[in-house]
């Protein structure tokens, strides 16, 4: 439901710009075709980009969604920053990722699940030979980082669950004890007690951990009832700062969470460490400047705006003391900060204005420049020794692939989904700007249909972004794509909420939800309409997580939309206070339920339940701590109460974020046929022709 936030600039120096697409032109293929929803499961997800020590080659991850199969699938490539095909660095069958090149260049680390164990590091030579186990820890590694001198690494790893550490004790015994059949019940004493993909949280904390290459000997480095993550190691391998929220008494009260620094051969287990910041809000992502006398961090120095805050790039002396942060003139938030081989820059990622850029600022503050830059979006990067710069970039065009950056020339060396893009027939794509009710500049993307034709109007979808903090970017979007091959025109707006366009906006619609961002979507729709592209008798909205949310506010306030779709939604907010993972947020932005209840009915839609008339499709997770299913039953409950056309689809063994590959399909099927049928107006049924998942067969949905 809610996404951390993003960063402003009067006056950039930009370095590197990739052409503005502003509007895509379609592709040369001699015979293109639509994309379709299997094209879906035939696109492969780049990420996480590190440069070798000696900067002549980029280790990536690709992972493969397998529709066959049913699962998802991870495996590791290397490509040569000259040129030259990349190189598979594991095998297929398994899943592997979080690559890590040795500082000496000799090995790539990664984490990997193999043979049904839990999650380890692995091990391989560059010089060949098969991948090894390095780790055999008895609750599996959640991150680790590689020491300066390459003979350490250190590991994140949670508290062990009683029946694992008793499991240890008895692997080496000619008699384990046995599994209990039945599971023991949940045990709980804490304040926030659920989280998305975990469950219900127990007492049981992440911690560091040293472990020495050589001997496999490792030392707890911290402990106490408090998460530590982030590790980050001095460059003289001495210290290791990382994030944690140690300062106020119960961690689950608040977001507060500072940089500390431990002593890399600490045996106390954390008993004395060093704190290095002390802001109220939330310091994260250390990272050491070359001679080890400063780190560079993300602050939050709003507490109050939570969420909606602007995340800044700031430093402080390694050992304590005042905090420089060096973005105040950039409204924008920050990630990823990397301070430069030299030590006088720092990079970061940032959010500006639908896109996502490489930024860099002096140490000494300034303005900021862009080594990377243009309607694109980069999601991660690695930096060589050498100033180079490898980059995981995507463009409306195109999905991510690795890019090498030096100096003046960006050259792309991977072309893992050139085969199908090659193939497709995209929709252009435009980068609106339009004002709101009340005069607020806003902006979007705007797809049009496939072989769109000027001045017909075509049936058009508003899709609102989750968030409500994020952004629609300049990336490929394949939900879209396939909407505008169907003959839909889309919308993507921005609305007041979004990150990208400063705080001020950001922060607008704070405990005021569906108000502000209503206008602004209801913007986009009448721009579309005003350009002669949208149909006004065949709209439909519909989106995921807030998207979700704002489809109901949508609904509740208009008619004009002949069909919607609400996703993983929220309708009745007291109902999630101690359901969902977001007690604080919830407390921190609208007060407590008990004290302020008027508030919590002003702007849940479920109240205005009885003006909805819309066909509402409702889906949602069946294990969705994020955004649990009951909102999406309560709406569901209510409207067929009201005798409205509805329908609510609930995904088993699902999370907030699908990853089941089959489940994704039926529902794209689901999305496709729910807009034919009342968008559209064809005769085709509301629900996929063809039975999937047990489901009854294809039939209109009852009023």
């Amino acid at each position: 439901m809610k996404i951390i936030r993003r960063i402003t600039f009067a006056s950039l120096a930009v370095v590197l710009w990739l052409p503005a697409q502003e509007s895509i032109p379609k592709p040369a293929s001699a015979t293109p075709r639509n994309i379709t929803i299997d094209d879906f499961f035939q696109i492969r997800d780049v990420s996480q980009p590190e440069m070798s020590p000696d900067g002549q080659w980029v280790v990536y991850s690709v992972r493969t969604r397998m529709l066959k199969d049913d699962k998802n699938e991870q495996r590791l490539w290397m490509v040569s920053t000259h040129s030259g095909d990349p190189i598979p660095m594991t095998a297929e069958g398994v899943s592997s990722l979080h690559p890590r090149w040795s500082p000496d260049g000799k090995y790539l680390a990664f984490l990997s699940s193999r043979n049904a164990g839990k999650s380890q590091v692995w091990l391989l030579n560059r010089l060949g030979g098969e991948a090894v186990r390095l780790t055999d820890t008895v609750q599996g590694v959640t991150d680790f980082e590689w020491s300066p001198d390459s003979t350490r690494l250190i590991l994140v790893l949670q508290d062990p669950k009683p029946e694992d550490a008793e499991a240890a004790k008895d692997k080496d015994k000619d008699t384990p004890a046995p599994k209990p059949k039945t599971p023991p019940p949940f045990v709980i004493d804490r304040l926030q007690f659920k989280e998305d993909t975990v469950g219900y949280l127990d007492r049981r904390r992440t911690h560091l951990y040293l472990f020495e290459v050589a001997s496999k000997r490792v030392t707890q480095i911290t402990s106490g009832d408090f998460d530590d993550n982030e590790p980050a190691w001095s460059p003289d391998g001495k210290s290791l700062a990382f994030t944690s929220n140690r300062s106020t008494p119960d961690p689950d009260r608040n977001f507060n969470s500072d940089i500390w620094v431990a002593a890399a051969d600490n045996t106390d287990k954390g008993a004395h460490l060093r704190q290095v910041t002390t802001n109220l809000g939330a310091d994260r992502s250390p990272t050491w400047s070359p001679d080890g006398q400063w780190i560079a961090f993300v602050s939050q120095t709003d507490v109050k705006a939570i969420d909606y805050a602007t995340a800044h790039l700031a430093i402080a002396p390694s050992t304590g003391g005042e905090e420089k942060v060096l973005t105040l003139s950039l409204d924008r938030s920050v990630r990823r900060p990397r301070f430069s081989p030299d030590g006088r820059s720092i990079y970061f990622i940032a959010e500006d204005d639908g896109a996502q850029n490489l930024f860099r600022i002096q140490v000494s503050g300034g303005e900021a420049a862009r080594p990377i830059a243009g309607r694109l979006t980069v999601s991660s990067y690695s930096l060589g020794m050498d100033g180079s710069i490898g980059a995981q970039i995507a463009t409306l065009d195109r999905p991510d692939e690795i890019y090498l950056s030096n100096g003046n020339d960006l050259t792309r060396l991977t072309k893992t989904n050139d085969a199908l893009i090659s193939q497709l027939h995209l929709a252009p794509v435009d980068y609106v700007h339009f004002k709101s009710k009340d005069g607020t500049p806003v902006a979007g993307y705007l797809y049009k249909p496939v072989d769109y034709t000027p001045g017909k109007k075509a049936p058009t979808l508003l899709n609102p972004h989750g968030g409500p903090v994020g952004q629609y970017s300049a990336s490929f979007y394949h939900l879209a794509q396939l909407y505008a091959a169907n003959g839909y025109a889309v919308l993507l707006p921005n609305p007041r909420g979004s990150s990208g366009y400063g705080q001020k906006f950001c922060e607008a619609i704070f405990a005021d939800w569906g108000n502000k961002d209503y206008q602004d979507d209801m913007a986009m729709v009448d721009y579309a309409l005003a350009q002669g592209i949208a149909d006004p008798e065949r709209l439909g909205v519909g989106g995921w997580s807030y998207g979700g949310i704002s489809t109901n506010f949508i609904i509740t306030q208009t008619t004009r939309f002949k069909a919607a779709i609400s996703g993983a939604s929220e309708v009745l907010y007291v109902a999630n206070y101690g359901h969902d993972h977001y007690q604080k947020l919830w407390e921190l932005e609208l007060g407590l339920p008990w004290e302020n209840r008027a508030l919590y009915e002003k702007i849940s839609p479920f109240n205005k339940v009885t003006s909805i008339t819309t066909p509402t499709l409702i889906m949602g997770g069946e294990i969705d701590w994020n955004v649990p299913i009951i909102n999406s039953e309560q709406l569901y409950q209510a409207l067929k109460r009201l005798g409205r056309t509805t329908e609510l689809v609930v995904y088993p063994g699902e999370y907030h974020g699908f990853t089941t590959p089959s489940h994704i399909k039926d529902r794209l099927e689901r999305y496709l046929a729910w807009y034919a049928h009342f968008v559209k107006g064809d005769a085709t049924p509301a629900r996929p022709l063809e039975p999937r998942l047990g489901t009854a067969p294809a039939a209109k949905p009852a009023n």
